[in-house]
């Protein structure tokens, strides 16, 4: 993994001072690599890349040429099957540089253009000119691992890996994009192409961009999940036969996400997804003792030590147990914002911060982690509820007027996610400033473009959320501002085997019924783990965690995050009521008070991280 930026300007050439700039910006990227750093200028081009070493190690530095150099590339990330690539690549007479994987990207595109895209298995962003077109692609992976942010001003193009390379350019303004905002009240986070600064974009998962000489950019989608309509029947198929299928994929993406020129390390949380791939691990690699990484919230009345143990042991680990402390939160908030460049719904990033600090500090560059499932298996619990409610055992009692907004956002008048939209937004009004509410139907991010509806609509319940699922949370909070900033804050880069293209294609497939069976959630994956799983994780009750957020930073009267709620900071800042933030303040001080319910909102905690946004990249 590494960091990328850089900029073209349509009207002219680079300048001298410009060659300083895009030094500058790539300063603001040395934790995405600390090994090595450097910067190409050539006509109206300039490209800065900083490298955190993981395959082809001594000849690995970009940017990479094609033979006459006509072709230049910067890549952050890895492409995992670029072994398979480049021996066909060879077989058609092409020669490499370097051992390193993401040489096979040049030379795709001198046999293919562009449309080489989804041979690639793998977690990049880059960006790659053709300078005898004149032309440049800025791409971003299917599944939207890799960050790459951009935007257009003053007849100048600029991308970055995170988005305080570009506020290094100085023609970039920064004014908070309120429909930012509004999205990560409503939703997990933010979504693509939206991001907390206006007029700055992240580009979409499995999409490019296409620059040309003329300032002409087009947005091109190369890769979609796209799920079946109604439901998948077995057609005669054993369940097992699904199963060993699945096995296949997944020991194939373990591989796969395996191969580096430095030692990898496993996430172990104690819960399912990790645990089968660290047992998947230990029985691939039998004798080869990895080292496992988990957090343990030892103030929290759910532990998951015992099971985090018992992992690390059946798979022949060695556990580095990090023990995160409350006070932690505090101290590690203004860093996870830094590095997440948005407010944030609940408080793991500081512990996934302290968790990548650990593995960091055994020198252990590459991690496993069990992201994914969840979203393509039906492991959340809105995925049982949907199930409920086709039973009626749960009544949908919504209005005539909700059930008209979820069909525009869903394509389905009767698909609940999460809650009732048009009466929280009734109470976003009462959270915002005077001026702000005023003007709400305008930035509503419900007013805006969430997701393509057609995606969703005529599917069954369980791909219906999944789709959801992965285009809200996934992609743009589990892997973005929750794993790839968290982690490479401390340079490390995770890697996920549920994210494996193949894999979640595979997924997409299913019938129903091998996702949730009855009331058993992940119902397939359990079914293949049953052989090396221990029976303890394997029946465990799923663990609904809610790391300890607003409420604990109040009662434990933390003076930085009274500063960030007081009136008069609130009513200065003009984006929120003071009044009703002191009304929540009251409710959230009082003791015991906590939020566990699933898809509850801790509003202060985003408001204080707002506060510290604020504070970091637009009030300094």
């Amino acid at each position: 993994m590494c960091g990328i930026c850089g900029f073209i300007k349509f009207d002219k050439k680079v300048s001298d001072g410009e060659r300083l700039l895009i030094e500058k910006m790539n300063s603001t990227l040395v934790h995405r690599g600390p090994d090595a750093q450097d910067t190409l200028v050539f006509d109206n081009v300039a490209l800065g890349f900083t490298r955190l070493s993981i395959i082809g190690l001594s000849d690995g530095m970009q940017p990479l040429f094609n033979e006459d150099e006509s072709i230049v590339l910067i890549c952050n990330g890895e492409i995992f099957n670029y072994i398979e690539l480049r021996k066909e690549l060879q077989a058609k007479g092409h020669v490499f540089k370097t051992s390193t994987d993401v040489e096979v990207i040049i030379h795709l595109y001198e046999e293919e253009g562009i449309h080489f895209l989804n041979k690639l298995n793998g977690q990049f962003a880059f960006a790659l000119y053709d300078k005898r077109r004149k032309q440049m692609f800025c791409v971003r992976d299917q599944l939207g691992i890799i960050p790459l942010f951009y935007t257009l001003v003053e007849n100048t193009f600029i991308f970055g890996s995170e988005i305080k390379a570009i506020l290094e350019h100085p023609q970039v303004k920064r004014q908070v994009d309120t429909v930012g905002l509004d999205q990560v009240f409503t939703f997990a986070g933010l979504i693509s192409p939206r991001t907390m600064f206006k007029g700055i974009k992240s580009l979409e998962n499995g999409h490019y961009l296409v620059i040309d000489d003329h300032q002409q950019i087009t947005d091109v989608e190369y890769w979609d999940l796209i799920y079946p309509m109604g439901d998948m029947p077995m057609n005669g198929k054993p369940e097992q036969a699904y199963v060993d299928e699945l096995e296949t994929i997944f020991e194939e993406s373990i591989n796969l996400r395996l191969r580096a020129d430095v030692p990898s390390g496993l996430y172990v949380s104690g819960g399912l997804d990790s645990s089968m791939i660290a047992l998947k691990v230990s029985k691939m690699f039998p004798g080869v003792a990895k080292e496992a990484f988990s957090i343990d919230f030892t103030e929290s009345l759910h532990s998951e030590s015992v099971y985090q143990k018992i992992v690390a042991k059946e798979s022949n680990a060695v556990l580095n147990q990090k023990i995160f402390y409350f006070e932690d939160i505090s101290k590690r908030l203004r860093h996870s914002v830094y590095h997440s460049e948005c407010p944030i719904k609940e408080t793991y990033n500081t512990a996934s911060l302290c968790l990548s600090e650990a593995v960091r500090a055994k020198g252990i560059k590459v991690i496993l982690s069990g992201e994914g499932a969840d979203e393509f298996f039906a492991g959340y619990v809105g995925y049982r509820f949907d199930k409920m409610r086709e039973m009626n055992l749960i009544q949908n009692s919504s209005s005539h007027e909700e059930k008209i907004l979820r069909n525009r956002l869903w394509g389905d008048s009767d698909f609940f996610y999460e809650r009732n939209f048009l009466e929280f937004d009734e109470f976003k009004k009462g959270i915002y400033s005077d001026h702000l509410a005023s003007s709400f139907d305008e930035f509503n991010c419900l007013n805006n473009f969430v997701i393509n509806a057609e995606r969703i609509k005529g599917r069954n319940n369980i791909n219906k959320r999944a789709y959801i699922d992965y285009k809200i949370r996934l992609v743009d909070h589990l892997v973005s501002d929750h794993g790839d900033r968290m982690a490479m804050a401390n340079s490390v880069e995770v890697r996920y085997p549920f994210l494996d293209k193949k894999l979640i294609e595979f997924s997409a497939q299913l019938p129903a019924d091998l996702k949730l069976n009855d009331f058993t959630e992940k119902y397939i994956l359990r079914r293949m783990s049953r052989s090396f799983l221990p029976s303890a994780v394997l029946e465990r009750e799923k663990f609904h965690f809610i790391a300890p957020g607003s409420p604990y930073l109040l009662q434990n009267k933390s003076e930085y995050i009274n500063d960030l709620l007081s009136y008069d900071r609130i009513k200065r800042q003009g984006f929120f009521n003071p009044d009703k933030i002191e009304e929540l303040k009251k409710t959230y001080s009082q003791p015991g008070f906590t939020i566990n319910a699933p898809y509850e909102s801790d509003i202060l905690i985003t408001v204080i991280t707002f506060g510290i946004l604020q504070e970091v990249f637009f009030e300094s």
